[in-house]
């Protein structure tokens, strides 16, 4: 542990270092830790006053408060980290990674173990809080502005608030969180609640057609297009709350005898709920009286054509 090995790991984690003059001079999260070595010392000799005193100051030059009781292991790097807050029993082993506003924080006032326990070689976004005495796995990952209120799996990805597992397991690649690459475990919930409501609405109606007298369509009997929006609008887009007829995703259908052709055009063909999209529209449509088969296919002209308009071809 010392300061040239401290000076490589800014540039092993942080592609904007340029020279080791601006590394000693320009990161406060390394100044922080700096002197956090020497409070921690006077800490665990019972200098207790100039130990906080330290830390105190510290706090006011580089805007990062570590108590001096907390432990941290080596090779941790603080980027970018003004609001920090390391709380007094916080353990923090090596090589992780806290960028700007993370806090360690405690949710008892007993003087006991109060504060996360920090494994090594894990990642901490930006905001997020990690509270009590929890421990956080060996190479996991944080998501930015998650609340981590439970211990977190080795390996595993974390996200939202309250932190919930997003990946099980994910590659030790330290310093790299890819926010725009995690999962949302909320919109997955969502849309699994609303597939099986589907599915119990698909039963309730072949309940009702059973019980219910209605004259049979003839064979060869055009479908109609409202009959078709009707049931579309019963597929609802989890991420936004409404359904795709009233978002105007569904481009045209395509009626050709009992097969059904639903163009849609979305926001990008990289959608992550296509897959439900497809799998909503088929049951629904399918579900109509004559149709045989249902083909949903993704245009990729998201902005060439009014989406306020119906469009049927019979």
């Amino acid at each position: 542990m010392g300061i040239r090995e401290d000076i490589r790991t800014v540039f092993k984690k942080d592609p904007a270092a340029r020279s080791t003059l601006e590394v000693i001079c320009c990161y406060p999260g390394l100044h922080a830790i700096w002197v956090h070595r020497i409070s921690h010392s006077l800490w665990e000799r019972h200098f207790y006053f100039l130990a906080r005193l330290l830390s105190h100051i510290s706090r006011m030059l580089t805007g990062i408060e570590i108590h001096p009781g907390a432990k941290l292991g080596r090779r941790v790097f603080i980027d970018h980290g003004s609001g920090v807050v390391i709380g007094e029993t916080a353990e923090v082993g090596d090589d992780v990674l806290i960028y700007m506003g993370v806090v360690l924080g405690g949710t008892a006032l007993e003087k006991v173990k109060r504060h996360p326990t920090i494994e090594n070689d894990v990642v901490i976004g930006s905001g997020a809080a990690v509270l009590g005495p929890i421990t956080v796995g060996r190479g996991a990952k944080i998501g930015a502005g998650s609340v981590v209120i439970r211990s977190v799996p080795a390996g595993a990805t974390v996200v939202g608030v309250p932190a919930r597992i997003a990946e099980p397991h994910t590659p030790a690649s330290v310093g790299q969180l890819d926010h725009d690459k995690l999962p949302d475990p909320g919109l997955i919930v969502i849309s699994q609640i609303l597939d099986r409501l589907s599915r119990l609405e698909d039963k309730f109606q072949a309940h009702e057609e059973l019980v219910s007298e209605h004259e049979e369509i003839p064979q060869g009997t055009a479908l109609k297009d409202e009959k078709i929006y009707s049931l579309l609008k019963d597929v609802i887009d989890p991420g936004v709350g409404m359904d795709i007829v009233e978002l105007g995703l569904v481009k045209e259908i395509i009626v050709d005898g009992p097969n059904v052709d639903v163009n849609l055009v979305l926001t990008t063909t990289a959608c992550p709920m296509i897959e439900y999209f497809k799998e909503q529209i088929r049951r629904k449509v399918l579900s109509a009286e004559g149709v045989e088969k249902v083909n949903v296919n993704i245009l990729d002209e998201p902005w060439s054509w009014d989406r306020n308009k119906k469009k049927v071809v019979h």
